[in-house]
């Protein structure tokens, strides 16, 4: 089986790209072309062009979680694609805002988009809470469980019922598993529930032990150098032989996973294309 994996959208991009917080991945495997999140706005449509990719060709639209940054892309795409199945967890449309480190008062930081809007221009939404298999190889790690015991959602992030704040447990957080066979592919959106409970969720799901390779956002950009030194020890037991940091990574967290991985680690900037095996 070859898998080939290019990434779209993502903070950082290599020469002649446009880069921009956020991420969007293309998979190609099993003749199906998935689109993993959208970025935050007309980044992944401005790069599929220049790299000569066509978006009315995608089969299906997967969306790691509810935050802007991984859905704002939607209306550029779907202009291009029209009808498509929009596989999503139902808590995407949860009133989700954030509180960052120098402001005092909560910003929207959720969908931008009404469900309304996107199914006029052709999404068809299949939501679900647990896993959604899209072929014998291909699936959804559905709600993802707090496994590991040192992973902590962010507490600066927040879904508004009325008038109150409530923090977000992020439970439409979810994660792309591809089985290739001798391992398993994982493609990750921010892993706002941890890079290690989304693993072992794969695993779980599919029984098998080998995490070949993790591709996407690790969300370690704010983490101890406890909860990183834990999460290097997890990532080698797990056998882990390619890791493709993105976007909430963060500089310190891969400084330190490309020392410990050498050449199995790499940055997954936008406009970096490879297959796998």
């Amino acid at each position: 089986m070859e898998l080939r994996i290019t990434t779209l959208s993502e903070n950082t991009a290599n020469y002649g790209y446009l880069a921009e917080w956020g991420l969007s991945i293309l998979i190609e495997v099993d003749g199906m072309r998935i689109l993993m999140d959208t970025g935050l706005s007309f980044s992944a449509v401005h790069n599929a062009q220049l790299m000569g990719i066509d978006l009315a060709t995608i089969d299906r639209i997967v969306l790691s979680h509810g935050h802007a940054d991984h859905t704002g892309g939607l209306r550029e795409v779907l202009r291009r694609r029209g009808e498509v199945e929009l596989i999503a967890h139902p808590d995407i449309w949860a009133a989700k805002y954030v509180r960052r480190d120098d402001e005092t008062k909560e910003q929207y930081c959720g969908i931008p988009f009404s469900r309304e809007e996107l199914e006029s221009r052709g999404a068809r939404f299949t939501q679900a809470r647990e896993p959604v298999h899209i072929t014998d190889s291909i699936m959804t790690t559905g709600e993802i469980p707090m496994f590991s015991g040192y992973e902590e959602i962010e507490n600066n992030l927040f879904t508004k019922e009325g008038d109150v704040l409530l923090p977000d447990e992020l439970a439409d957080d979810l994660a792309l598993i591809i089985d290739i066979g001798f391992g398993l592919v994982v493609i990750l959106g921010c892993a706002h529930r941890g890079i290690i409970n989304t693993l072992r969720q794969a695993q779980k799901l599919t029984e098998k032990e080998l995490v070949y390779a993790a591709i996407g956002g690790t969300h370690l950009f704010r983490a101890s150098d406890e909860r990183i030194k834990r999460t290097i020890a997890d990532l080698r037991e797990m056998g882990i032989q390619r890791l493709g940091v993105s976007h909430c990574t963060g500089f310190r967290a891969s400084a330190r996973l490309a020392q410990e991985f050498g050449d199995a680690f790499f940055l997954n900037n936008a406009g970096t294309r490879f297959t796998l095996p």
